[in-house]
């Protein structure tokens, strides 16, 4: 069977892939499946690059495809910060909730109307140290004042999705998957693979 490597060290997101790809041929590992999984530095300016350092860099030590995402908030007031720096924007020993209150307390006098914001993530594949295709997902919303809902993680109970009308700390784990930037970029990654694209 046909394997996958997630690069990551978060369970949730290797099962996050698992679930979309069942009933497929392919089979997810984490990187737990590799002899050295030595962190990647992420020296990237851009997710994409963050992506494809990952991604590749993991390709060089397993014969499996690898896939490796970047992802982050951009806020429209904040010059789109935090961006590539979303996991350590305050400090790198921040909780998400601290991190969520960081963002809070620099739009504190930021009017409703300019509190846009969106999610981004690039997936990128690859296969013996060279990047073999990209995936971009992208959803819009507004940073609320307050935090919001107790599901998902890192900015998910700041960020409001307004096809919802809910924070994305109030939408259900499936309810969050159908519509947020990682789920999208997901889709297009597995389109690819089913139709044998990516080799």
């Amino acid at each position: 069977m046909p394997t996958l490597v997630v690069a990551t060290a978060n369970p949730g997101k290797v099962g996050e892939l698992a679930d979309a790809l069942a009933g497929t041929p392919y089979t997810v590992l984490g990187l737990e499946s590799i002899p050295d999984a030595t962190p990647v530095e992420e020296t990237g300016s851009t997710f994409e690059a963050n992506a494809r350092l990952k991604a590749e860099g993991y390709s060089r030590r397993t014969p499996h495809l690898v896939v490796a995402d970047d992802s982050g908030l951009e806020v429209d007031a904040l010059d789109r910060r935090p961006g590539v720096l979303s996991a350590r924007y305050g400090s790198p020993t921040l909780g998400d909730a601290a991190r969520c209150k960081a963002i809070l307390k620099a739009l504190v006098d930021t009017p409703d109307a300019e509190r846009t914001a969106r999610f981004r993530c690039v997936l990128a594949v690859a296969r013996s140290g060279s990047t073999l295709a990209t995936f971009v997902g992208a959803v819009e919303g507004t940073i609320l004042r307050e935090l919001r809902g107790d599901n998902g993680f890192g900015y998910d109970p700041i960020f409001f999705h307004p096809p919802s009308g809910r924070s994305f700390g109030e939408l259900t784990r499936d309810e969050k998957e159908r519509v947020s930037h990682r789920g999208e970029a997901i889709r297009k990654l597995i389109d690819a693979l089913l139709k044998g694209e990516l080799g």
